[in-house]
């Protein structure tokens, strides 16, 4: 495929491998870009685009295009084997979501929800994440302890409004996602099916090729007990993941715990008022008074489902919106409009302190309550406070972890380590829902003792289309994609370097023909093109394997070469069937787990 060209598919099937896939160029549609669009800003977005993979509809909105389909597909089938092994069933559960089902858990309101009415006025939403749906279903279904465990999963759409896609395929509107459910009759048997979970998850994403790391992570809307988050690490990614240099511990930094401030200095001064004329910021008034911002008290007022809280962090420190919410116990957090700190300070925004505060409840990080000689605003304009002790010149209601760890804090799990930060792609994500939804929804069985209990709940995610670019974001370099052969659109491109070489053509055709017998998925490039042309699609295409039919025709040998890797092999042809099946069984037994189906 020439950069701008676009092509149709024709499919081969092969009886003896019904799997294998094998196509010409010459009869292929992936539509190729010259240039890359000035919407795409990190690598996956731009090699998926060019190499004829997406397009775009519209903003978080994408077509698949086939070469980006097969991918999916093949990885779907990698994660139907491993759910198989783990007694995990298939289903497929409605797009719509009924509004009465999602009010019975309180999820309704979320800002994320697309909804909409049908001609009777109903209300529904897309499914964003099916917990009602699955949840009903069982109630229905299940009534005693002996139908239990379950596990079902499907693969499906999810609809999900975000305020700012992103990355191409990596936050959208739109996408495909995994999600599996189980349900067990108690705590002990929801760890036994999590478990088998997350070995299934291992499995799966070492079978794709995907590096991971496993992070301690918060559930959000969806549950707030035990749950882990899968990265692939990527500088593109939106997560701040830390991870201790000493033990195995990682987080996503908004759950990362943060250790208890060592204990208080001793007082050596005293409160002294400073006038800081239009010195509003951390930064401003650190440099008005030249003091370092982690002397400073970080005063901030915020809103609490419509109601005034004061929160204390220390002035080089940021407040965890995730921790302090679940804190507060809040649904809606966000900094309090002029008028609501005018009215808790006396003072307009830029000055708050909280010495002298009272009637509002004062949330305060850890380090905050260890400061002495500190510098806070004063409640009025244009001035702050020096001297300023924690315990002597104010208190708080609640002193609790509630700021963002951050690169150099001690691991909060061995205490030796240090924690570092790097950036993450969430592509899973599992959790133990415990009762929050069987309770919400009423879904009890019949216990061994003869009584209703809930049935205790796991879910568990993955972004198949966000998995899509976590791959290539991993896997590629100047020229191109690098796919995993488990998960490439195709294991082998031919190249036949001279069209309107007879020989070269034959030969080239046979081998085609040859390989797809064996059961090698082959991209045949057949196109009247220079051969410079089609070694630059072929790099851009990504596929793991290229074979040349060139010059070397003349002395009975071809060229193999791994893509991403240096160096070529000079192949006879006689043996060229063998060879190349025997590399792609090499290179799958890379991929293969190193843990057992549970």
């Amino acid at each position: 495929m020439t950069y701008g060209d676009t092509l149709s598919i024709s499919i081969i099937d092969d009886n003896s491998h019904p799997r294998s896939l094998s196509v010409r160029a010459s009869s292929y549609f992936a539509p190729t870009l010259r240039e890359v669009p000035a919407e795409a800003e990190i690598p996956s977005h731009k090699l998926l685009l060019r190499a004829g993979y997406l397009r775009k509809l519209g903003a978080g909105v994408y077509t698949y295009l086939p070469l980006a389909w097969k991918v999916i597909r093949k990885m779907e089938q990698v994660l139907r084997e491993e759910q198989e092994a783990i007694i995990c069933v298939e289903m497929r559960m409605p797009t719509l979501v009924p509004k009465e089902l999602m009010e019975e858990t309180g999820r309704w309101g979320l800002d994320v929800v697309y909804k909409l009415q049908d001609r009777r006025k109903a209300d529904f939403a897309l499914g964003f994440t099916h917990e009602e749906v699955i949840t009903d279903l069982a109630r229905q279904e299940l009534r005693s302890w002996r139908d239990l465990p379950v596990m079902l999963y499907q693969v499906q759409t999810k609809f999900r409004d975000e305020p700012r896609p992103r990355g191409g395929v990596i936050r959208t509107r739109e996408f495909l996602m995994f999600d599996a459910y189980s349900f067990d009759r108690d705590v002990s048997a929801m760890d036994t099916s999590y478990k088998a979970q997350r070995a299934a998850y291992e499995r799966f994403f070492q079978r794709i090729g995907l590096r991971y790391l496993i992070v301690d992570a918060d559930g959000g809307a969806i549950g707030d007990l035990d749950n882990q988050e899968f990265m692939s690490l990527a500088d593109v990614g939106e997560d701040t993941v830390l991870c201790c240099d000493s033990c195995s511990y990682a987080a996503n930094a908004e759950k990362c715990p943060v250790n208890p401030a060592a204990a208080p200095e001793a007082v050596t001064a005293s409160m002294a008022e400073v006038h800081t004329p239009n010195a509003r910021s951390i930064d401003e008034v650190s440099s008005f008074l030249k003091t370092a911002a982690s002397s400073f008290v970080k005063t901030l007022i915020c809103s609490a489902d419509g109601k005034p809280v004061v929160v204390l962090v220390r002035g080089d420190h940021t407040v965890n919106d995730v921790k302090l919410s679940r804190l507060i116990g809040a649904t809606e957090l966000e900094l309090a409009p002029e008028a609501m700190v005018t009215a808790v300070t006396g003072a307009p925004v830029g000055f708050a302190g909280p010495v002298g505060l009272s009637g509002v409840p004062v949330y305060a990080d850890h380090a905050v309550t260890v400061l002495q000689n500190a510098v806070t605003g004063a409640n009025k304009a244009d001035f702050h406070i020096t001297g300023v002790a924690a315990g002597r010149d104010f208190t708080w209601t609640v002193a609790a972890d509630i700021r963002v760890a951050e690169d150099g804090d001690a691991c909060p799990m061995c205490s030796v380590g240090t924690m570092r930060t790097t950036r993450g792609i969430e592509i899973g994500h599992i959790f133990k829902l415990g009762d929050k939804y069987s309770k919400a929804m009423q879904l009890d069985v019949t216990g061994e003792e003869g009584t209703p209990q809930p049935i205790q709940m796991g879910c568990y995610g993955i972004g198949m289309s966000r998995s899509l670019a976590a791959i290539v974001e991993a896997c590629h370099d100047n020229d191109g994609i690098i796919w995993p052969i488990s998960v490439a659109p195709f294991e082998v491109t031919i190249v036949v370097a001279a069209r309107q070489d007879d020989a070269q053509y034959e030969a080239a055709d046979s081998l085609y023909r040859g390989l797809k017998a064996a059961g090698v998925d082959v991209y045949f490039d057949d196109r009247d093109e220079r051969a410079g042309v089609k070694f630059k699609d072929a790099d851009l295409m990504g596929c793991p394997i290229r074979v040349v039919v060139g010059k070397g025709l003349a002395t009975g040998v071809i060229e193999v070469k791994q893509r991403g890797v240096d160096g070529v092999d000079s192949v006879e042809i006689a043996k060229a069937i063998e060879h190349i099946s025997a590399l792609k069984q090499r290179l799958l037994d890379e991929l293969k787990p190193v843990t057992e189906h549970a």
